[in-house]
């Protein structure tokens, strides 16, 4: 499961670019420089899943094969919030806390953005859900 949201960035006069998400039209943001562009993208993305996590809201996947975007991805915890939750699917969060012999609050604590599950939580959780834990550095 991908995790990257593809991102255009437009330039503008006289420098700089503006940034917008193209699977999450409230998710823009602007920079003087590609790096910063990429950092503030980041951060915005970031914030708005955030967000969209806590009110449990629906979020949409990333999109992929854009031609002339670039992906950015939101931070570690956003990132393994969304991946269980997306793994998990119709799967109730008290279904998933008896199958970790966990409790509810434990199991809810892993779709939380400001959680820091551990590897071997989410270890776990992926063979529960029937998924294999894959990390990656970019």
């Amino acid at each position: 499961m991908n995790t990257c949201y593809p991102a255009v960035f437009e330039p503008q006069e006289p420098l700089g670019f503006v940034v917008q998400f193209l699977d999450i039209e409230e998710a823009f943001t602007q920079g003087d420089t590609f790096d910063e562009c990429v950092f503030n993208g980041a951060e915005v993305l970031t914030a708005l899943l955030q967000i969209y996590l806590e009110d449990g809201r629906e979020i949409p996947r990333p999109s992929e094969n854009v031609k002339d975007a670039y992906h950015i991805a939101p931070d570690a915890r956003v990132q393994s919030a969304l991946l269980i939750r997306w793994a998990r699917g119709d799967r109730s969060l008290a279904e998933i806390a008896r199958t970790l012999e966990t409790s509810w609050p434990s199991a809810q604590r892993l779709e939380n953005p400001h959680h820091w599950p551990s590897l071997k939580q989410l270890d776990k959780v992926a063979s529960v859900l029937g998924k294999k834990l894959v990390l990656s550095f970019e």
